[in-house]
C-alpha cells in the first residue's frame, strides 16, 4: 500500500466538481447555458435528467466541503459557472452569483482546503453559444 508520506514534499490530494453538475442552476441567478438546451432535447439524456438540481451544492456546499475536508484532502477543484456569474455571458454580473463564490471560497479556507478554480469548464451561457459558442472569434473577447 502507497502512503502519503512517500509522495513529494508539497504534494496536494485534492478532489474536483463541475459547477453545472453539482450546483444545480436553477438557483442563485444563473441563466440558461449550453448544457440546459441539451438537456432539454428529448431524446439526449437519458430519462430527460438535467442539472436544475445536480447534487445541490448550491445550497449544501458547507456539508459537501466538510466530507471533503473529513477525507483529508489538501485541495478542491471547483469551476466556476461563466452563467452564473454573467447570465448572458456578457453584459452585468449577477452578484448573487460573485457572492456564492465568495461563500464557497471562505468556506473551503476555513476548513484548510485550498481553493482552486477553474474559470471555464465546458459550460457557456446560451446566450453566447446561439451565436456560435468558440467557433464565433468574437467570443473570445
Amino acid at each position: 500500500m502507497i502512503k502519503r508520506s512517500e509522495f513529494p514534499e508539497g504534494f496536494l490530494f485534492g478532489t474536483a466538481t463541475s459547477a453545472y453538475q453539482i450546483e444545480g442552476h436553477a438557483k442563485g441567478g444563473a441563466g440558461l447555458t449550453h448544457w440546459d438546451s441539451f438537456a432539454a432535447t428529448p431524446g439526449n439524456v437519458v430519462r430527460a435528467e438535467h442539472g436544475q438540481l445536480a447534487c445541490d451544492h448550491y445550497h449544501r456546499f458547507e456539508q459537501d466541503l466538510d466530507l471533503v475536508a473529513a477525507a483529508g484532502f489538501d485541495t478542491y477543484r471547483f469551476s466556476t459557472s461563466w452563467a452564473r456569474v454573467m447570465p448572458e455571458g456578457r453584459g452585468p454580473v449577477n452578484q448573487e452569483g460573485l457572492d456564492f463564490y465568495d461563500r464557497l471560497t471562505d468556506t473551503m479556507l476555513e476548513r484548510g482546503l485550498k481553493p482552486a478554480a477553474t474559470l471555464y469548464h465546458w459550460e457557456m451561457p446560451s446566450a453566447l453559444e446561439d451565436q456560435g459558442g468558440w467557433r464565433n472569434r468574437d467570443i473570445a473577447h
